[in-house]
Formats: structure tokens, C-alpha cells, sequence
């Protein structure tokens, strides 16, 4: 529909992304069905392609499997736009709140390796991903660490103390809470490995895990309240936001006395 409206008007891809304040890549890829058209994208197009809000209405009558392709891509157009979001991570710190310097290490240590080219793509994303916690009204965050994820020296001793200065900062923002789940815990709700819920705007929670296998954007509702009922457990059973912070400072102390 995006591209018959399109065509209809004489214009490129360029010229549409550029009057929704768009890329070239994203309207191409809603036109062959790779990428969702949300919502917001789609009044936004309605109104410049004078279709009288018909893509808003056939977005809201798709059913969740349309509207939400598994994958990556998809997970970061919503992350953009997130209200709330929980994170459970038992591996590294989350990208949201990783310093440039513990994000090129790990980009530096994967297998297989990444060129420069593509580690550079991947340091600007990665960045500017982090842009959400500068908005004017940032998103209520919940992040949960297993503690290894905070011991792990990634990238050597000074962009370690680095990252752990940096989540201390953190969790002292007034939008976000940090915990930390102990190692001597005897047993938690996460042992099922890292994911995180999301509520977007329109007050829809969906859940997304990345793996070896692939990453999955879940919208199944049965699927995603698991995973609410999960992170609920977890912060319960997590130190609670002063005895991380006061854990996060001990570690700092030994390592930068």
C-alpha cells in the first residue's frame, strides 16, 4: 500500500523518507514487508501521502504476527519508543548502559571477528541507542545483573573500573533502577537465560531474548506474561537498589583504592 501510494505521487523512497523525516532503507523495507510500518510512521505518512488516515487504520486491524516480525531490527524501533522496560541480563551489561570503551571490547572479541568497517556500524548503533535515556521524558528502566556481569574485567582493569563507575552513575538516575542478582543466591527466576519486557506507547508489553539461534520479538500475550511473572520474582529475590549501589562501590574500592 506504502508503495502504490507512493507511486502515485511520482516520488522516490528518498523523497517520502525525507518528508516523514525517515531513511531511504526503512521506507524500501516496509515496502517489501521486512520491516513492521508502526503506527507512528504510518499517521506520519497518511498526512504527507493524503490517504486520509487509511494506513493508520489498516496498521491498527493487523493482527500481532503482522505487526511484529521476530528480530533485532524490530526490537530497536520499539526500544525507541519505549515507556517502561525490565531487562534481565546474566552475560554482559546491558547495551543501554555499556561505556564506548566495554562496547568495542566486545565487539573486538567476537567470533567471528568483525572488520573495522563493521565495528564502527556497530559502536554508532550501539551509542545511539543510548540517546533513549536523554529524552525529555525517558522510559521507567529496570535492569537486573547477575553479579558475574559486574566481575567480569571486559576490556582490562580501566575499562572495567570505568563501566562499574558508570553503572553507579546510573543507578542514581531518578528513572531508572539498578539491581544486582547475588552469586551465592541459591537459585533465581532468570535461570532460563537473559530477555527483556517492553511497553510501548500504546501500552502493549512485548518480550525479546537474543540468542545463538536468533533473536525473538515476542507479542504472544501468554509468552510475554511469563516473562512479567519472571521479572517480578527477580526483584525479589535481587539485592534491592542502595545494597547495589553499596555493592557497586565495595568492588570499586578494591579495584581503585
Amino acid at each position: 500500500m506504502v508503495a502504490n501510494y507512493r507511486a502515485s505521487k511520482g516520488w522516490t523512497q528518498r523523497k517520502l523518507a525525507d518528508l516523514v523525516g525517515s531513511h531511504e532503507e526503512t521506507i524500501g523495507s516496509i515496502e517489501q514487508g521486512r520491516r513492521p510500518l508502526l503506527l507512528d510512521v504510518a499517521i506520519r505518512l497518511d498526512i504527507v501521502l493524503d490517504t486520509r488516515g487509511t494506513l493508520e487504520v489498516a496498521v491498527r486491524h493487523l493482527p500481532d504476527v503482522d505487526q511484529i516480525p521476530a528480530g533485532a531490527e524490530d526490537y530497536f524501533e520499539r526500544e525507541k519508543e519505549a515507556v517502561t522496560l525490565s531487562w534481565f541480563e546474566a552475560q554482559v551489561v546491558p547495551g543501554l548502559l555499556q561505556t564506548e570503551a566495554y562496547a568495542l571490547a566486545l565487539f573486538r572479541s567476537r567470533i567471528p571477528a568483525f572488520t573495522p568497517p563493521k565495528i564502527d556500524e556497530h559502536m554508532e548503533r550501539r551509542l545511539g541507542r543510548q540517546e533513549i535515556l536523554r529524552r525529555a521524558e525517558p522510559p521507567q528502566l529496570s535492569f537486573i545483573l547477575w553479579e558475574p556481569v559486574v566481575a567480569s574485567p571486559v576490556g582490562g582493569h580501566s575499562t572495567h573500573v570505568e563501566q562499574l563507575r558508570h553503572l553507579r552513575a546510573c543507578a542514581d538516575l531518578p528513572f531508572l533502577t539498578l539491581q544486582i542478582m547475588p552469586l551465592m543466591q541459591a537459585g533465581h527466576a532468570g535461570t532460563s537465560g537473559p530477555f527483556i519486557v517492553l511497553e510501548t506507547p500504546e501500552h502493549q508489553f512485548l518480550a525479546y531474548s537474543e540468542s545463538q539461534r536468533g533473536n525473538h520479538l515476542i507479542a504472544d500475550p501468554t509468552e510475554v506474561s511469563i516473562r512479567l511473572q519472571r521479572y517480578a520474582m527477580l526483584r525479589t529475590q535481587a539485592l534491592n537498589a542502595q545494597e547495589t549501589k553499596d555493592l557497586l562501590e565495595r568492588r570499586l574500592g578494591e579495584l581503585d583504592p
